[in-house]
């Protein structure tokens, strides 16, 4: 069935999939017969805390050193204009973070004139575990060509250190934080969108849904919050049901052998699905099993998928493209499948030049964000 979808310039154009299109897939009460009910499910016996940290830090030293090799392509990606250091107030583990801003031409001069500013607040991937608020800098020179936006990269705080729901609370707190201070940072509070790419795809979707519970828990408390509007939620290849076992992730995509290797999920799965009776179906770790309700009152109208079609997690999120876009949650959702590549593929360590495609979906993708910000 891929190979006869149409492509424009090599890029695969994908319809969701129609009810003809999953005949033959397995029976309701089938699927919900292998879902994995709490982390203990996924991971098994919960492996040493102290191990993961050290697994973790070796990994992390490897992502440095890929992501090093992938800021070397022409054109070289922006560095920060400035960071911000915020203390959490959503979650119940006490900490700080740090927000990386990227700010576009004229954002030095605005506040002479009073100019306020599209921002678009983005969650790195790495499963929870690895990366950081700069690996993402070469999409956020799109963002401040095309959009003219200020771009906020997230340093939530990682697991193992910081479990679930630790990020998915940070990247609550970096909305939050925007939605008050907006003003103060030449930002548009009534202009916002979040994007995030694997993990931090799943942080895009889910920080939504766990602001809009918070901000509901503040009004009843009486606390005012300032008027505010997400606009839109990018996403790229995002992991969005841990219910389903990787396994059989793994064996239902069309290149099973270039899924990410089961020692790196597994790795991730365990770091940050703990305690072991962690329920996974958890809205806020698997935003797939969230209501109609929640999801048409917390998701913006504008949501954006980007898929690989070589991924073992392309199925999951063209299934919930597909739940957003029908009634009765009838979100505006631009979806397409990249043919022929990886997991992640846009972060290649080739030095020489940027992943094939990488730069035009960029462009896309800012095209269909600036196209929220400019709706009344």
């Amino acid at each position: 069935m891929a190979n006869a979808r149409p492509t424009v310039d090599g890029i695969a154009v994908v319809n969701l999939a129609s009810p003809e299109e999953q005949s033959g897939a397995e029976s309701a009460a089938a699927a919900r017969a292998r879902r994995l009910k709490t982390a203990r499910d996924a991971v098994g016996r919960a492996p040493s805390r102290w191990l993961l940290r050290a697994s973790a830090a070796w990994w992390r030293s490897l992502q440095y050193v890929g992501m090093t090799l992938h800021f070397l392509a022409p054109e070289r990606p922006p560095s920060p204009s400035f960071s911000k250091t915020i203390r959490s107030t959503i979650s119940k583990t006490e900490g700080e973070f740090s927000l990386q801003f990227y700010t576009p031409e004229g954002y030095e001069t605005a506040a002479k004139t009073g100019t306020k500013f599209p921002a678009v607040v983005n969650f790195h991937g790495g499963g929870f575990t690895i990366g950081s608020a700069t690996d993402d800098a070469r999409f956020g020179r799109f963002v401040l060509k095309e959009c003219n936006a200020v771009f906020v990269s997230v340093n939530y705080r990682l697991s193992p250190e910081h479990p679930f729901p630790v990020a998915v609370e940070d990247a609550a707190d970096a909305l939050l934080y925007l939605i008050r201070s907006g003003p103060e940072l030449l930002i548009d509070p009534s202009k916002l969108a979040t994007s995030g790419f694997s993990a931090g795809a799943n942080l895009a979707i889910t920080s939504t849904l766990r602001l809009a519970d918070h901000l509901e828990t503040l009004r009843q408390a009486g606390t005012q919050v300032p008027d505010h509007r997400i606009r839109a939620v990018a996403t790229w290849y995002p992991i969005t049901d841990y219910t389903e076992p990787r396994a059989l992730k793994r064996a239902a995509s069309v290149r099973p052998d270039q899924t990410l290797p089961e020692t790196l999920t597994s790795l991730f799965d365990a770091c940050y699905l703990h305690p072991p009776d962690l329920p996974l179906d958890s809205c806020y770790l698997s935003p797939s099993m969230a209501t109609d309700e929640h999801l048409a009152a917390a998701i913006p109208q504008t949501v954006i998928f980007f898929t690989c079609e070589h991924d073992m997690l392309m199925q999951e999120g063209e299934a919930l493209a597909k739940r957003l876009r029908e009634p009765p949650i009838s979100k505006d959702v631009r979806y397409k499948m990249i043919k022929g590549v990886a997991h992640a593929w846009d972060k290649s360590p080739d030095p020489t030049k940027p992943a094939e495609y990488s730069e035009d979906l960029y462009r896309e993708c800012c095209g269909y964000l600036s196209e929220a910000f400019e709706k009344p």
